[in-house]
């Protein structure tokens, strides 16, 4: 079986290399000569754990290249696979399917014999049906079919999702697509892996739900913190409670700084434009999506309660600017608000990530970028821990209170333990619990944080 997956991106490259290293011959497509000579050269743009040596193995094998010349990688495959990038429009919250109907447009030129094209890319309902008109009109003799494959892939453990998945799901609507894809995920279907066949829209659908509804969780678990905040209470001890109950699950129930990234952001909006096209407003959806901008913008609200009700002339030391660990992406991460709303109250900057600095210098202005945490804690009025690093876990607090000019930690992750945060001697905040104020603290009043003033 031959493939063709048109974009190296983040789920295309991923695709490409896995379905290589079932045995497929496989070709990737992309455009950009910066990205095609870093892959040629052995080089990964993105980080993604285990995916470097998958490339190079199936590189090597010849089982897995790179090119630009779409119409030769789509001649003669059997299966094609469109992995392009579906942003939100500018200024709206539709998806933007330009990439996806361009694509389509070469693949019908190019195909020879029957094809079966695949939207892999995330794509909103209806997308199939637009795609297969747009196809047979540009190629009227064409023998094809259009195929719905959402991916479930999560950034950072992206390779171990797609070899080792809950399940894939198959939007179809004709024999001949449902056995080519039956054929294709066949090395996953021998590991008892469930194959869900449906039709094209409701695998579209499926996608969205699934992404919405973790989103949904998060928004939830982060109001019910400031709740517990007001009365009390300690949020780990209640999403546990929760999620021990079979019918809920622990999964998604850890507070933090709201949700980013490539896909939940998107999905939500692109979900809840789809309802009100539909004259079904999706309100849950919307709310989800305003308490989450909401969460935000409370961020540098919260550290500046935390040193006093000021920032100005204040430094502030964050740690983690990726919007989740094992990734340097950080599209609508948390730092893309918190930080120029810290700049714009008089703070200074200064900032370490394990992976995703590079991203970050082209994105901010006057952040001094640190070595480590303790580097970048030095003189600081408060530490700010914005992602969920392991090597965040292990900080030794006193070392880092030393090099500070006043000991105050703001852990949005909820990373360290109330007992390592006690004997710190620092004044300590979390989300969802009672802030530990050392007897000898500084002098400098301590503000309780009120959710919803900004």
């Amino acid at each position: 079986m031959k493939i063709t997956v048109i974009g190296a991106g983040y789920v295309g490259l991923v695709s490409a290399a896995c379905f290589s290293d079932f045995g497929y011959e496989v070709t990737c497509v992309d455009r950009d000569p910066r990205k095609l000579a870093m892959l040629e050269a052995g080089k990964i743009p993105i980080y993604e754990q285990g995916l470097q040596p998958i490339v190079a193995s199936n590189r090597q094998a010849g089982r897995l290249t790179f090119t630009d010349r779409l119409a030769e990688a789509v001649a003669g495959a059997d299966v094609v696979l469109i992995a392009v990038g579906t942003p939100t429009r500018e200024g709206e919250d539709a998806a933007d399917l330009s990439f996806v109907y361009a694509a389509g447009e070469e693949i019908a030129k190019a195909m020879n014999g029957f094809t079966v094209i695949v939207t892999k890319s995330t794509v909103p309902v209806g997308t199939a049906a637009k795609l297969r008109e747009i196809i047979s009109k540009a190629r009227p003799d064409g023998d094809f079919e259009v195929a719905s494959n959402p991916e479930f892939m999560r950034e950072g453990s992206a390779v171990e999702d797609f070899l080792r998945p809950d399940r894939v799901v198959v939007g179809v609507s004709s024999e001949r697509a449902e056995r080519a894809l039956r054929q294709l995920y066949r090395p996953l279907s021998a590991k008892n892996v469930p194959l869900l066949v449906t039709s094209c829209e409701a695998a579209e659908v499926i996608k969205y739900a699934a992404n919405t509804f973790l989103a949904t969780r998060i928004a939830f678990v982060n109001q019910l913190a400031d709740l517990c905040e007001a009365v009390g209470a300690d949020i780990e001890d209640v999403a546990r409670g929760m999620g021990l109950d079979k019918r809920i699950g622990l999964q998604f129930l850890s507070p933090g700084p709201g949700f980013g990234g490539s896909c939940f952001p998107k999905d939500t909006r692109a979900l809840a434009h789809t309802a009100r096209q539909q004259g079904n407003p999706f309100t849950i959806v919307e709310n989800v999506i305003s308490a989450n901008e909401q969460r935000k913008r409370e961020l540098a609200e919260r550290i500046q309660a935390a040193v006093g009700g000021t920032l100005a002339g204040k430094k502030i030391a964050l740690l983690g600017i990726a919007f989740k660990a094992e990734t340097d992406d950080i599209r609508d991460a948390a730092a893309l608000t918190v930080i120029p709303e810290l700049q714009k109250r008089g703070a200074s900057v200064a900032a370490f990530d394990p992976v995703a600095m590079d991203n970050g210098r082209q994105s901010f202005e006057d952040v001094q970028w640190c070595a480590d945490a303790y580097s970048a804690a030095i003189g600081a009025d408060a530490v700010a821990i914005l992602t969920e690093w392991n090597v965040f876990r292990g900080l030794d607090l006193k070392r880092l209170a030393r090099g500070m000019r006043q000991p105050v930690m703001v852990d949005f992750r909820n990373l360290l333990s109330l007992g390592d945060a006690r004997s710190s001697g620092m004044v300590y905040h979390s989300i969802g619990r009672s802030p530990i104020v050392p007897a000898d603290a500084h002098k400098a009043e301590i503000i309780p944080f009120k959710s919803g003033t900004v």
